[in-house]
């Protein structure tokens, strides 16, 4: 979870001048998009970061254009309150160009704001290129705030990072931290061995006691993703445009919701194959990773116009990344009756997220959208809970005796006991006799069972028939038969 009391660093420009590739720098890890197409970066972007061992929060933010276009005025607006809420601001510049009288501009009225103000001048790859420095010394700016440096060459950053050192405090040692609690003993703090079984009780329960979510909000183009983003947390976060594809690089953010920390993701829109380019080839494979790190997704449907088969491929990234999942209906304001026909729509075309429960909302008025929190805990509950292997047992008990195992070519099959082995998702073992002989639909009818009996609502459930013999891996995880039924 990101520490909101830490410093905040603005990075400020206009397009194209480095500023992502300067903050995945300092990030150490490639997190904001980077291509050569000028406004790739249209929302901000922050992170937690170590710079010289002091933590700071880093906030990559939109490129400011003059252009009067709707997605660029909100971006500027954006920049500039994220600009008033940071502690230091580093201005970048296209070094490869002259100074231009609306940098200048931007600049005065940054500096105004009485912050800590750095004027970064990019792309200076060479020592001879140093010379530009001079024209920039126009700013108004001290030789001590001026820096000239090459991001993609690494070039000059060493004395950027130590001039922003000296703006951040020194870090809080953790010791220091903890010997104030007079609940914790010098002892306890010192003596890092615990005892194994704890070690043990402490891996399972891991998962089972986090109250940290990550939702991923995924669609296709112009349904209202961000919208939503902005209506769930109560602010403009994410920028908002009639036009299709505002959002292009993965736009995250944390607040806290009844006890749990929730961070959601607003993924890019996604289109038909043929019509993804440059870097919207990016973004989706951007998407897919944001995937595999969350919990849970909101499926965001445009209630004002049909579906279409690019709905279904995208409700299939849900589906096969495994995720607690809500379908979301926005832009609606029609009534309950119509609501049950396209509800019927939506159920036959989305099969497979038949468990998924189904929300209509209106991001405009914010219709529905404290059910649509709400409904989130209630399905992160379901999707990270752990079933005792008693109840397990029993349920299933009973659903053998409403309806026998198959004897397929008349052999025996008898299930053992049933165990959960995994949570996020779900994932129930079938210890049995003969675990390759129980047909898939005898497991759908158990899974439906499982469900009748215990609230897995928006969840997918994985069965897995197996022997007695259970195989691990050289870290104690079970091994997964490739014979897995997912609903």
């Amino acid at each position: 979870m990101m520490d909101n009391n830490l410093k905040k660093i603005a990075l400020i420009g206009q397009p194209n001048v480095g500023k992502s590739s300067l903050f995945n720098r300092i990030a150490k890890q490639r997190i904001a998009i980077v291509s050569e197409v000028s406004g790739t970066t249209r929302d901000f972007r922050k992170h937690e970061v170590e710079i010289l061992d002091k933590s700071a929060i880093i906030i990559d933010t939109g490129g400011i254009d003059k252009t009067d276009n709707e997605i660029f005025i909100n971006v500027k607006a954006k920049a500039i309150k994220c600009a008033k809420e940071a502690d230091i601001i580093l201005f970048m510049v296209d070094g490869k160009r002259i100074p231009e009288e609306k940098d200048k501009k931007l600049f005065y009225e940054l500096q105004a704001m009485g912050k800590n103000l750095a004027l970064i001048v990019n792309k200076i790859d060479n020592d001879k290129e140093l010379e530009k420095l001079w024209e920039f010394y126009e700013f108004g700016i001290s030789q001590n705030n001026l820096f000239g440096i090459s991001v993609s060459h690494n070039r000059g950053t060493k004395s950027l990072f130590e001039w922003i050192a000296q703006q951040l405090p020194e870090n809080k040692s953790e010791l220091d931290d903890l010997t104030q609690d007079e609940d914790v003993s010098l002892e306890e703090l010192l003596n890092p061995m615990l005892d194994i079984n704890e070690q043990v009780n402490n891996a399972n329960n891991t998962n089972t006691n986090n109250n940290d979510m990550k939702v991923a909000i995924i669609g296709r183009v112009n349904v209202g993703k961000s919208s939503i983003l902005n209506a769930l947390i109560g602010e403009q976060r994410s920028v908002v445009s009639s036009i299709a594809g505002t959002t292009i690089d993965p736009v995250d953010e944390t607040f806290e919701y009844k006890n749990k920390t929730i961070t959601f993701v607003d993924t890019a829109g996604l289109r038909r194959r043929g019509k993804i380019d440059g870097i919207e080839r990016f973004a989706l494979l951007r998407t897919k990773e944001m995937l595999e790190k969350a919990n849970l997704a909101l499926l965001i449907l445009d209630a004002s116009s049909p579906l279409v088969d690019l709905d279904e491929k995208i409700a299939g990234l849900v589906d096969e990344y495994a995720l607690g999942t809500i379908i979301v209906l926005n832009k609606w304001d029609e009534n309950i009756d119509e609501f049950k026909k396209i509800e019927t729509l939506i159920r036959d075309k989305f099969k497979f997220l038949y468990y998924a429960p189904i929300i209509a909302v209106s991001a405009k008025t914010k219709r529905s959208i404290d059910k649509l929190k709400d409904e989130l805990i209630n399905i992160y509950n379901n999707y990270s809970q752990r079933i005792s292997t008693s109840i397990l047992n029993q349920t299933i008990e009973k659903a053998i005796i409403r309806h026998a195992l198959p004897s397929p070519n008349g052999a025996l099959l008898k299930i053992y006991y049933v165990t959960q082995f995994e949570i996020k998702p779900p994932r129930i073992s079938l210890v049995m006799n003969k675990p390759r002989l129980l047909h898939f639909s005898y497991k759908r009818y158990l899974i439906n069972f499982l469900r009748k009996s215990i609230d897995f609502r928006g969840t997918p459930i994985h069965l897995v028939a197996r022997g007695k013999t259970l195989n691990y891996d050289t870290n104690g995880k079970l091994v997964e038969d490739k014979k897995v039924l997912k609903d």
